[in-house]
């Protein structure tokens, strides 16, 4: 009678394994493509008080897109150089019905108004691939010559 001897099979994983050490782990799913409406946005924003003659001055808004909101919800900082508006504020802002251009884009928050109070603002608006026109208004302090404001702001998308 033959005896049979077994071989050993682990070569055969060993090899399996050391074939893909050092390779790069391929990507499940395509990175997500940044937002149209992310990065720096400059226009003129203009305020209209009650009895007053609307004014106009320069302003920033720079979107930067909330994780995990299908790139649909932004905090939005917002830098105006308005005479009567001097802020910068960081706010909240959405686009519907989807994340690509033409969207509707609304904007709400608050800043710390130069008049020593809280002030609320409301935007609200189209955005499109390069520019965003919107209402734009809000309430500041109270005062004499009334605390709410109305206007508009048009903004252009800076660089690339």
């Amino acid at each position: 009678m033959r005896s049979q001897t077994t071989r050993p099979y682990w070569p055969v994983p060993l090899l399996l394994i050391l074939a893909s050490c050092g390779r790069e782990a391929t990507p499940t799913q395509p990175s997500p493509a940044r937002s149209f409406l992310e990065g720096s946005w400059a226009g003129t924003v203009t305020i209209q008080r009650e009895g007053q003659a609307p004014t106009s001055g320069p302003a920033t808004w720079t979107f930067v897109v909330v994780p995990g909101t299908n790139q649909q919800t932004f905090n939005v900082t917002i830098q105006s150089q308005h005479a009567w508006l001097p802020i910068t504020t960081t706010v909240t802002s959405a686009i519907t019905p989807s994340n690509q251009p033409p969207a509707r884009v609304s904007t709400q928050g608050s800043y710390a108004s130069p008049r020593g109070c809280t002030g609320s603002l409301l935007s609200v608006g189209n955005a499109e691939a390069r520019s965003i026109e919107a209402d734009f208004s809000g309430v500041d302090c109270p005062s004499p010559d009334g605390s709410t404001f109305t206007g508009r702001v048009s903004l252009t998308k800076s660089g690339g």
